[in-house]
């Protein structure tokens, strides 16, 4: 469901701002989802729901880093992203972090601003041999 939702997302929103290669590469049907959800181990990872639906999903790794935050393209603007970030900072605060870090898509990097994270640099990364543009952003939690 996670795996699906996460392709979804991906070939319906990221699409304004990725080319139909970038988008193949990123939510490739070859994906192993076994390896993709062996990535969750370890992590802190709320998943929201709406009538028994998953509609969105996080995870914050020890060290601070969020890797997947992912929202259905059906339930955008609705306030699920910042709800998994609100989860994903408390556990932050639980577990003593200082800061969060990401590397956010171009699509994401408004929601993650608004958030309250800054960016660090754009970066170029390679994925399934396509590249793609996106931000390190990071935000503080204490001073």
């Amino acid at each position: 469901m996670l795996l699906a939702l996460f392709r979804d997302t991906i070939r319906r929103v990221n699409s304004r701002d990725y080319s139909p290669n970038q988008i193949a590469a990123w939510s490739s049907d070859d994906i192993d989802p076994v390896r993709w959800f062996e990535r969750f181990v370890g992590r802190f990872v709320p998943i929201a729901e709406e009538e028994g639906r998953v509609v969105g999903f996080a995870e914050l790794e020890p060290n601070g880093h969020m890797d997947r935050v992912y929202v259905s393209a059906d339930h955008q603007r609705r306030g699920i992203g910042r709800q998994l970030l609100d989860a994903i900072v408390a556990e932050a605060w639980r577990m003593g972090l200082d800061r969060l870090f990401t590397e956010a898509s171009i699509t994401a990097r408004p929601f993650f601003e608004s958030q309250g994270f800054v960016m660090l640099s754009p970066q170029v990364v390679s994925c399934r041999g396509a590249e793609f543009i996106n931000y390190r952003m990071e935000r503080k939690l204490a001073e």
